[in-house]
């Protein structure tokens, strides 16, 4: 049982934004720092990535582990309420996602994925970061 009513619940969720958000922000931060200029939100492209790199073809998704379902993560942990809504939404998400991807590929664009569960260690994500953008071919699970 949630330990919200529906209509607490209901307000909570509802001011979960979809771009923008922090982990979002650390990255684009971080990605700047280390002086690649980038584009946010590119609307001509699938799934409207979180960040885009036109120079090397690049795109980034910032991505929340419990709304994009990241496995083995302990924060993707699905509510045991209203469990058809939330499965169905999540998968949703997850194939969403798989998709968007493809179409990228597609058009010849590399893609990453970030996990929030990933932004807490910044030496690890700078790797990661230039590990993708430096490379030449770089495959994402």
């Amino acid at each position: 049982m949630d330990v919200f009513s529906k209509r607490t619940r209901s307000r909570i969720m509802s001011h979960i934004s979809g771009k923008n958000t922090k982990p979002e922000i650390l990255v684009r931060s971080l990605l700047h720092r280390m002086g690649y200029r980038f584009r946010i939100h590119k609307k001509d492209l699938p799934g409207r990535p979180d960040i885009c790199l036109p120079k090397h073809k690049k795109v980034i998704f910032v991505h929340g582990c419990f709304w994009h379902g990241h496995e083995n993560c302990s924060r993707s942990k699905r509510p045991t309420t209203n469990v058809e809504f939330w499965n169905k939404k999540i998968d949703g998400n997850i194939e969403r996602d798989k998709e968007n991807i493809k179409k990228l590929r597609r058009l010849g664009w590399q893609t990453l994925m970030i996990w929030t569960c990933e932004i807490k260690n910044q030496e690890e994500l700078k790797n990661k970061l230039i590990s993708f953008i430096e490379r030449q071919e770089f495959e994402q699970d």
